[in-house]
């Protein structure tokens, strides 16, 4: 008797969808991680939540309220803390104050509170948030760190100048100039749009008399390269040899050779520059015969005003081409 035919057997996997609350909760994962681990409610419900899930997960230990309409996924970090002020304080809101000085590493927080400006007259307070009024903010006072809205460093420090001691304003001048984001430029144009302001006189009276950190000419020629290329200048030559025909030659500081552009960064204190003065004349005098501009930057102006100096020398670029 023939064998019968073998019968070709299927087996059908089973399959478990992942539920509808899973897939949930992973949205909600991925996209508080964008906001260091915070949302609010009207975010959640857009990524599928109901209201009644909300307090199902904040039940369970799911989800954490901090502020009323905004929660954390998960444990709560200091930068998720200003995060979550800045949710809660409602559209155009920023980081301000003593917390935005804490972001920017000028200065330590104190307290539980986190302090935020809105864009508009406020006298509405909530619980561990400290809001101030921000009807002088501007676009140009707003900037963003690491994800958070937050005031400009120069915004900051007048806005934190009413409420601390000279020593303090000092040392958190200091702190900026050592972090290389002091801009004396922008901070003369934001007190004169906030004449009268409080802070302005305290921060103006500090900047009269402040005796800036000796720079050295290495210092600014590293800040000099970092802000051509943030600015997304050309790239000069550094420390290049330029031979002269009427004999030798100079190594200036920076060198855009096709357009004959010099650019010569001084590090020098005030009385090594005056013993120089005549040396640096006769030399650019020579340079420009050979058709080369040369233009001189003190190392002070880069370190404090590098976009002005940027500014400047996009110009100069132009005009040399």
């Amino acid at each position: 008797m023939a064998n019968p035919t073998p019968v070709e057997t299927r087996v059908t996997a089973t399959f478990r969808p992942q539920s509808a609350s899973r897939r949930t909760d992973k949205a909600i994962s991925e996209y508080a991680s964008g906001q260091h681990g915070v949302a609010t409610l009207e975010q959640l419900q857009e990524l599928g939540l109901s209201a009644r899930g909300v307090r199902h997960r904040t039940a369970s230990g799911r989800l954490h309220r901090v502020h009323r309409g905004v929660y954390a996924v998960e444990g709560l970090t200091r930068r998720g803390r200003w995060m979550a002020g800045v949710l809660a304080a409602g559209t155009g809101a920023v980081l301000s104050h003593r917390s935005a000085a804490a972001l920017w590493d000028l200065l330590a927080e104190t307290g539980s509170s986190t302090s935020v400006t809105v864009p508009h007259d406020t006298r509405r307070q909530r619980p561990l948030l400290e809001i101030h009024s921000g009807t002088s903010l501007t676009p140009a006072d707003v900037t963003e760190i690491d994800g958070i809205p937050c005031t400009t460093l120069p915004r900051t420090l007048l806005d934190v100048a009413a409420g601390v001691d000279r020593r303090t304003l000092i040392r958190m001048i200091d702190r900026a100039e050592q972090l290389r984001e002091f801009d004396l430029h922008q901070i003369d144009e934001l007190l004169v749009r906030n004449r009268g302001r409080r802070g302005a006189g305290a921060l103006s009276a500090v900047l009269e008399t402040w005796s800036e950190p000796e720079v050295t000419s290495s210092a600014a020629e590293e800040r000099f390269v970092s802000l051509i290329e943030r600015s997304g200048l050309p790239t000069p030559e550094a420390n290049r040899w330029i031979p002269l025909p009427d004999g030798g030659g100079y190594r200036p500081d920076f060198l855009w050779r096709e357009r004959k552009l010099i650019v010569e960064v001084d590090g020098r204190s005030y009385h090594a520059r005056r013993g120089a003065f005549t040396h640096d004349r006769q030399r650019d005098r020579r340079l420009a015969l050979a058709g080369f501009h040369t233009v001189r930057y003190a190392a002070t102006e880069v370190m404090r005003q590098p976009k002005a100096v940027a500014d400047e020398l996009a110009q100069l670029l132009i005009h040399t081409s």
